[in-house]
């Protein structure tokens, strides 16, 4: 067990400013949080040691900031690694870290990750250019694959930010159970009422105000609404300042460098895989073959089922993310789904929200030593996925990690029609609002032979009924991609 992967360090940091030009950037949030996490193993000498320096790539200038990093804690020979772009990539580098740590690959490697978006926005309000770093250069590896998420019919229609796709998945998963609006509004308010209740317990959350079911559905002037059914408060919060590291040695490296044992947390397995990349060629909008394929076969590597499960951080970039995940994965959503408060209250650093759930886990997991915890993450438009099992009581077999992707790409897929003028059944909308109201809706309709189309609809009356009436079922006529009812 002496190449046993154990997590011994962790960090988060965050910083809350007035004026953007007084604070610090990305890079140096990721220097402070990997300082910061030898501290908490108690071996600062540590950094030195590290062979492999990995950051989650964010949204800033930064070429090579792995290297900026490795510079500054004294390591400059360090291997740099960035990872590409999606919140599942904490998880997949952590995963893949543990298996190099296992199989003797390296002994010691530290990931981190900060984006400051508090900042920008700040800074984008003012009129002021943050004149951050490029730190140019060349990482000498790169975690993942960068791939194109958006399909032809899709760019057509100018579709691809989360905030138009989420929603229309949401609006699915309501027709698809039965729900009215309401009741299906009032559901979902609950269940993000509940993860503010985390988040106000949490003392890295950046929103540590609960929030109530019925402030958290009820439009108003810093509640307002986003893209039908979700006000700003059913949407991650990006508008933060925070980051965060994790330093994951061998259990013979730990030894060695006299990090005590009440620090270590172990990973037990992993998976990664994603779901049809397209969002136009997924069967359904409820449902994720790659989360119930990898994530079930996460919790069977580690030999456990969903009610052995003690602490659960489910990705939560917006409600239907989490509940999509809870009924694949067979969690029951009365239980609590964060350890964190979720994107939306303790904070969605982009890409890296999933080290701080991590981070939170093993400060949990060594208080509660047989307590075992699943995270999962997610990247796109619940595209990409990764899964995480962790505990402070030592596996009773190695480290395990298994590429399911084959199984999931063999599940069912729909054809796309990029042009069509006739009769078709609305399968999910939403309706984009501005400052002054409804703007645009966004219906993904199916065609008499089972294909997709993308559609609009502009007419201000319609808008308004979709955002109270259910649209999902009903017959429509498409013409030049325009919805009429």
């Amino acid at each position: 067990m002496s190449d046993t992967p154990v997590l011994v360090g962790i960090a988060q940091v965050e910083q809350r400013i007035t004026d953007p030009t007084d604070g610090k950037e990305p890079i140096e949030l990721m220097i402070d949080a990997v300082r910061m996490a030898a501290e908490d193993a108690g071996s600062p000498r540590l950094l030195a040691e590290a062979g492999s320096v990995r950051v989650i790539r964010g949204i800033w200038p930064y070429e090579n900031p792995a290297a900026a990093v490795a510079e500054a804690i004294g390591n400059s020979a360090a291997e740099t690694v960035m990872s590409q772009f999606g919140g599942n990539f904490v998880q997949s580098v952590v995963n893949q870290s543990a298996l190099e740590i296992q199989d003797g690959t390296r002994d010691l490697i530290i990931i981190t990750g900060a984006e400051c978006g508090n900042s920008q926005a700040k800074a984008k309000r003012a009129g002021i250019k943050l004149e951050w770093q490029e730190l140019p250069g060349t990482p000498d590896r790169r975690i993942g694959v960068d791939k194109d998420m958006r399909h032809e019919a899709e760019k057509q229609m100018r579709l691809g930010r989360p905030i138009q796709i989420y929603p229309m998945f949401e609006n699915a998963l309501r027709h698809h159970r039965g729900e009215s609006v309401e009741d299906h509004l009032k559901r979902i308010s609950e269940l993000w009422a509940g993860f503010s209740r985390v988040a106000a317990e949490n003392p890295h959350a950046w929103i540590r105000e609960a929030k109530s079911a019925e402030e958290i559905r009820t439009l108003s002037k810093t509640n307002r609404p986003v893209s039908f059914p979700y006000p700003k408060l059913m949407n991650s919060n990006n508008n933060v300042d925070q980051g965060a590291a994790l330093i994951m040695c061998s259990v013979s490296k730990a030894r060695a460098l006299g990090i005590p044992e009440d620090k270590w947390v172990y990973p037990w397995s992993g998976t990664d895989a994603h779901d049809h990349y397209y969002v136009s060629n997924r069967e359904n909008f409820y449902t994720s073959p790659a989360i119930r394929i990898a994530g079930g076969r996460a919790l069977e590597l580690a030999g456990l089922s969903p009610s052995d499960l003690d602490l659960v951080d489910v990705y939560s970039c917006f409600p239907v993310a989490v509940q999509v995940a809870a009924n694949e994965i067979g969690l029951d959503t009365s239980r609590p789904l964060t350890i964190t408060g979720g994107l939306t209250f303790a904070g969605g650093p982009m890409n890296n929200y999933v080290m701080h759930s991590i981070a939170r886990s093993v400060e949990l997991l060594r208080e509660a030593r047989d307590a075992r915890c699943l995270i999962t993450a997610n990247g796109g438009y619940l595209t990409k996925h990764a899964f995480g099992v962790y505990s402070a009581t030592p596996p009773e077999r190695p480290f395990a990690h298994q590429d399911v992707q084959e199984e999931v790409d063999a599940t069912p897929r729909r054809e796309v029609a990029m042009d069509y003028d006739g009769d078709a059944t609305v399968e999910s909308y939403t309706v984009m609002y501005g400052a002054e109201g409804p703007t645009v809706g966004h219906l993904a309709c199916l065609l008499p032979d089972g294909r997709r189309l993308w559609a609009n609809c502009e007419d201000p009356d319609t808008l308004e009924a979709m955002s109270r009436e259910e649209f999902c079922g009903r017959a429509v006529r498409v013409a030049d991609h325009l919805a009429a009812f």
